[in-house]
């Protein structure tokens, strides 16, 4: 999602489309958080 976030941002920014620009910046964020946050109970329990 990163990836196609940054195609889309160079896209945007060379053919000076902004709402590819800005379709870009949203994925990046989007897969950036994706990645950082677990999701789905992945937090080690310790008893």
């Amino acid at each position: 999602m990163v990836i196609l976030g940054l195609i889309l941002l160079i896209i945007g920014l060379i053919a000076g489309i902004g709402f590819l620009w800005i379709l870009g910046v949203i994925l990046i964020i989007a897969g950036l958080v994706l990645n950082l946050v677990p999701i789905g109970g992945t937090r080690r329990r310790y008893y």
